[in-house]
C-alpha cells in the first residue's frame, strides 16, 4: 500500500503512517507528485498550498494520483486557501465530508472513478516562461511573478566577482545570472529548498559554470573555501515570519567561505541580522539601502 503526503501536515490533524511517501516541493528528496503515474496512490493526506494555482495544481495531480475509491485527507488552514478548499474540491466532481478544527478546513472523502477538469487546473499552475519577467517559472516559487525587490536592490550595488561562490536561495537564478556575467567567476552552485526553483534556474542560467543544486541550506553538506556568497535569505516559514532562518543562513554563509571570503546579502530594514554577522564575519559593511531593503558586504 502506497500513501503520499503533500506539505508539512499537523500531526494533530492527519495521521500520516510510518513510510508514507513525501511529495512537497519543499522537501528535498521528495517524490514529484506530478510525476507519479496515474492510480498510484492508495491513499493521499495533503496540506493544501496557499496560492490559488499553486493549490490547484497540487490538488488536481494529487487527485489524479489517487486511485478511484482510495481515501483523501485534504486540509488548508481558514486564512490561506481553506475557505475556498470545499469549492475547489467540488470542481473536480468530489463528494466530501468537511469538518473545522484548530484554524483548518478537512475535507475528506474517497477519489470517484471520473475526474473534472484535471487539464485546466494542470495548467493553471504549470511551468512556464513569463515574457514580462523574461525567465522560467512556475506558481509556488518566492516571487514566482514579479521581480522581488530585495534581489533588485542588491543587483544595484553588487560588483563584480571571482573565483568560486554560490548564491544561496536562489530562487529564479536572478543573482546567479548577475554574478555569472563575471568572467573571473570560474564556478557558481546555486542551492534552494525549493525543486521547482531549481528546475527554473536551470533554465534560467545556462551557463557551464553553474550547478544548482535541490537543497536546505539549514542541513546538509555545503561546499567550504568558497571565494564568495550571495543570498536574499528567506524570513518566512509556512507563511510566519522566522528570523532564525536569515541567521542560519548566514551562519552556514560563513561556514563555507574562505577566510578573506565576501558574502553580499540583501534584507528587509527590520531584520536582526548585524550581531550574527559580526559573531560570524571580520568585517560588516553597510552597503546602502534601497526601497527597504539594507546592503550588506561581510568578510570573514
Amino acid at each position: 500500500m502506497t500513501t503520499g503526503y503533500y506539505g508539512n501536515l499537523p500531526r494533530d490533524l492527519a495521521d500520516i503512517p510510518a513510510g508514507a511517501l513525501p511529495l512537497s516541493p519543499l522537501s528535498p528528496g521528495a517524490a514529484p507528485v506530478e510525476t507519479l503515474e496515474d492510480g498510484a496512490l492508495d491513499e493521499l493526506f495533503m496540506l493544501a498550498p496557499p496560492g490559488t494555482d499553486e493549490r490547484a495544481f497540487a490538488l488536481a495531480h494529487g487527485l489524479r494520483a489517487l486511485k478511484p475509491g482510495a481515501p483523501f485527507t485534504i486540509l488548508a488552514p481558514k486564512d490561506r486557501g481553506g475557505s475556498r478548499l470545499a469549492k475547489e474540491l467540488k470542481g473536480f466532481g468530489i463528494d466530501f465530508s468537511e469538518t473545522s478544527r484548530h484554524h483548518h478546513r478537512i475535507c475528506t472523502g474517497t477519489r470517484p472513478e471520473t475526474l473534472e477538469g484535471l487539464e485546466a487546473a494542470i495548467a493553471r499552475g504549470s511551468m512556464r516562461f513569463d515574457e514580462k519577467l523574461g525567465l522560467w517559472t512556475q506558481p509556488g516559487i518566492f516571487s514566482w511573478n514579479r521581480t522581488d525587490p530585495g534581489s533588485a536592490a542588491l543587483l544595484e550595488v553588487l560588483p563584480p566577482l571571482s573565483g568560486r561562490g554560490a548564491d544561496f536561495g536562489s530562487g529564479l537564478g536572478i543573482l546567479a545570472a548577475r554574478v555569472l556575467t563575471s568572467k573571473e567567476v570560474t564556478q557558481l552552485d546555486l542551492y534552494d529548498i525549493d525543486r521547482r526553483a531549481v528546475e527554473a534556474s536551470r533554465r534560467n542560467v545556462e551557463d557551464p559554470r553553474a550547478t544548482a543544486h535541490w537543497a536546505d541550506i539549514r542541513m546538509g553538506t555545503l561546499p567550504t573555501g568558497l571565494d564568495f556568497v550571495v543570498m536574499n535569505p528567506p524570513f518566512h516559514d509556512a507563511g510566519n515570519e522566522n528570523r532564525t532562518l536569515g541567521q542560519t543562513f548566514i551562519r552556514r554563509a560563513g561556514g563555507a567561505l574562505r577566510k578573506g571570503g565576501v558574502l553580499w546579502l540583501t534584507a528587509n530594514r527590520h531584520l536582526p541580522y548585524e550581531a550574527p554577522l559580526r559573531d560570524v564575519f571580520s568585517r560588516v559593511e553597510p552597503r546602502g539601502e534601497i526601497a527597504g531593503f539594507k546592503l550588506i558586504e561581510a568578510r570573514k
